[in-house]
């Protein structure tokens, strides 16, 4: 946990508790660290759990890399600092969600493991589930709609993913899905079985 620059903060205890709010929901809340290189569809994978998800009655929310750049981070670049506290951001509003009861997805490519085991220590052992979407990086420049790979190595985008910075593999994930060989519907098929297997949904 981040300690507050003040002494005079202090962390109320609510009386709706996160299990009451789970026992509500019907489910158990995690957050799901969808994590892989651009491209690598962690976005469209995380969208269409989350779809399959609030179909079954679940309450969901997905936090995109792209979205939380017009808001919560809209201050940051692509810096290895800025990288660092964008993920931590998005961590500590992750936790957030995981009291609100929330199945809380996240679609990052948070290239860095110890930001990803930063965030991990935050909250209870197996709450917080990495799934890493296995992707060649030659399949993520074949998908590459925004042409950012492109530019990239035109050298026009500086800290690139892949490219100019790198990307360290998730060493112990608890879910690999090879988002370069699978369709999406198989992709969503592998995390529901797993949601499954954990017992975070019935």
């Amino acid at each position: 946990m981040t300690k507050s620059k003040s002494d005079n903060v202090v962390w109320h205890h609510a009386t709706v508790t996160r299990e009451r709010r789970e026992k509500l929901n019907g489910h158990r809340s995690v957050i799901l660290w969808f994590t892989g290189l651009s491209g690598a569809g962690k976005s469209s994978l995380a969208h269409a759990v989350e779809e399959h998800l609030y179909q079954s009655g679940c309450r969901t929310f997905v936090f995109d890399g792209d979205n939380v750049r017009h808001g919560l981070c809209a201050d940051l670049g692509f810096s290895p600092e800025d990288r660092v506290e964008n993920i931590r951001r998005v961590g500590e509003m992750a936790k957030l969600f995981l009291e609100a009861g929330v199945i809380a997805l996240t679609a990052f490519i948070s290239p860095f493991g110890a930001d990803r085991a930063r965030v991990r220590s935050l909250v209870p052992h197996g709450e917080f589930l990495e799934i890493f979407c296995d992707c060649p990086l030659e399949v993520c420049e074949e998908r590459d709609v925004k042409g950012l790979y492109k530019r990239a190595r035109a050298g026009e985008i500086k800290d690139f993913t892949g490219i100019s910075s790198p990307y360290e593999i998730p060493r112990d994930p608890e879910l690999v899905v090879h988002t370069g060989a699978l369709s999406l519907e198989e992709s969503v098929t592998e995390v529901i079985k797993f949601l499954r297997g954990r017992g975070v949904i019935g």
